[in-house]
């Protein structure tokens, strides 16, 4: 197989997302929330594996007839961001009337905003900002299911802080403490699809692992700004 074969590959791996986030939104319409989630810990995984891939088989050089990072995009909006959303919208439960709708509102509106930044990424390749994981919030919004008003604080607190100068570390690609976020990030989505897998059971010590994992990944690159200063 050649490298312009391969690098192909790597597209139509990236491309399998839209298939999952349709997935995802079918089974949210039909209520199945732990199926839904499960679509988008797959999406997650791929999306996790992918740019490394990407970047391995050098995909703007062997296969530029698809921009890779506009694919990507384009799949992490929907996986991400709209997906989660309705989810949160939907449940009778967690958000219901106006707050439910303000939710959905402001998280679809910021994120176009913000996965159209050019600021994005950092000169460290960490997120400036919050980079719009709704679907690991959501998520643990789910398994966790805090109270009405700490949900809507947090929504709007991560809606603003998209648009703050305040450092999350990409898994990957962020190289200072990789040793811990990259296995923080993957046992993130192990809890993720353990607590899907048992229709998040509230006695499930998945639940733990999503609570100590989220506080990680969130916390991380702030830490590095106050540790390093904000160039570190």
């Amino acid at each position: 197989m050649t490298l312009t074969h391969k690098a192909l590959g790597v597209h139509l791996l990236t491309a399998t997302g839209s298939v999952f986030a349709m997935l995802s939104m079918l089974a949210a319409v039909e209520n199945q929330w732990s199926l839904m989630f499960l679509w988008l810990v797959v999406a997650f995984f791929v999306d996790g594996i992918d740019g490394p891939l990407a970047r391995k088989y050098d995909v703007k050089k062997n296969a530029p007839v698809y921009d890779g990072v506009l694919l990507d995009l384009i799949i992490d909006y929907l996986t991400y961001v709209f997906v989660p959303a309705y989810a949160l919208f939907k449940h009778p439960e967690l958000l219901p009337g106006w707050a439910g709708w303000f939710a959905i509102l402001v998280i679809t509106f910021t994120s176009a905003l913000y996965f159209a930044d050019t600021r994005m990424k950092t000169k460290d390749y960490s997120f400036s900002g919050f980079p719009g994981c709704w679907n690991m919030f959501v998520l643990v919004v789910f398994a966790v299911k805090p109270d009405y008003w700490v949900i809507l604080a947090l929504v709007a607190l991560l809606s603003v802080s998209m648009f703050l100068p305040i450092k999350f570390v990409h898994p990957t690609r962020t190289a200072r403490w990789r040793k811990v976020t990259l296995p923080m990030a993957i046992l993130w989505t192990v809890f993720a699809g353990w607590a899907a897998w048992v229709d998040f059971h509230p006695q499930s010590w998945a639940h733990y692992g999503l609570v100590i994992t989220s506080i990680y990944l969130v916390a991380a690159g702030a830490l590095q700004q106050i540790i390093y200063g904000k160039e570190g």
